[in-house]
């Protein structure tokens, strides 16, 4: 079972999988120092699908912990805010959308226990930093999101914003190896951008599943790993015999870990003319997305590329 030490002082957290080894734990404190704020930063490591249980007496002790502030949480976005609803005192539009978390924070000290999913302003964030202006009004192409979880939902979400009209994907399709999840990413979305963008949801076991349908799209196209293979378990979702379309966007999603998936489309970026992307960009805004709403500050354009320097030097 879970156990967790009250903290001696403020705290904020990151619920994942494998927390020591990510680099926010270094990270972190120097931007704290940077942003003024007089924190640290613990894990909590839970394995993927925890038990309910565990899920709980994690949210528990933020919501009643004094010194906890709040957390970022991945892996375990949809799972905990299923088995921890009833414990939000607030839950923010995209977290009811969604069904997901991403952001515990608490509206002052001692006040209301706050849900929130950021990855649709974060996701659309990292999209905006290389996806070209105008790229789906001017070449008509299509999304694959491998990944059925909180991010392929979340980059749904965004895309379908009536801002873009008809600058976003003209379908979207989300893979998934788990029918089950699968089933809960079409109910999730359903109704979203009707008449403009094409929902297809596809179950796909295996690896070469994926090979097929990466080699169906037509050019200019959006490729994502938005599955936890290359940075929670081992592996990729694609096979070293998959083909990309030309001038695609592939998005690896992850940017720590054994990143297979980005190896196998860097080894064809130059004769498909392909533009590869990592996580970087994501990671920067996931954080301090939620680190904003847990602290309660503003956190602009110029802090955030300061911060993203001194992310990059440690």
């Amino acid at each position: 079972m879970l156990t967790l030490r009250p903290a001696e002082k403020p705290t904020f957290y990151f619920i994942g999988v494998t927390t020591g080894s990510s680099s926010i734990m270094k990270v972190f404190p120097k931007w704290a120092k940077a942003l003024g704020i007089d924190a640290e930063i613990r894990g909590i490591d839970l394995p993927p699908h925890a038990p309910d249980a565990e899920y709980r007496a994690a949210a528990e002790f933020l919501k009643n912990d004094p010194l906890s502030l709040g957390a970022l949480v991945t892996t375990h976005k949809l799972d905990l805010f299923r088995a921890c609803r009833d414990l939000f005192d607030y839950v923010d539009p995209y977290a009811e959308r969604l069904q997901e978390v991403s952001s515990l924070s608490k509206s002052k000290p001692g006040g209301a226990f706050c849900a929130h999913a950021k990855d649709p302003i974060s996701s659309g964030l990292a999209l905006e930093a290389f996806v070209p202006p105008q790229f789906w009004a001017e070449h008509g192409g299509e999304a694959l999101l491998i990944g059925a979880g909180g991010s392929a939902l979340a980059m749904s979400l965004y895309f379908a914003q009536e801002k873009f009209g008809a600058n976003a994907p003209r379908r979207i399709t989300i893979a998934n190896r788990s029918a089950q999840r699968l089933e809960s990413a079409q109910k999730a979305l359903a109704g979203l951008a009707s008449g403009r963008i094409e929902f297809r949801f596809i179950h796909g076991p295996a690896a070469a599943d994926n090979d097929r349908l990466i080699a169906a799209l037509p050019p200019y196209s959006l490729v994502v790993n938005a599955t936890g293979l290359g940075k929670d378990a081992p592996g990729s979702p694609t096979t070293d015999a998959v083909e990309y379309p030309s001038d695609s966007l592939v998005w690896e999603i992850n940017y720590r870990g054994d990143l297979i998936f980005m190896d196998q489309a860097l080894a064809q970026k130059d004769r498909k003319r392909l533009h590869v992307e990592d996580g970087w960009t994501y990671f920067i805004h996931g954080w301090t997305q939620v680190i904003a709403e847990v602290f309660h500050i503003g956190i602009d354009a110029d802090m955030i590329g300061a911060l993203s320097r001194i992310a990059e030097k440690t």
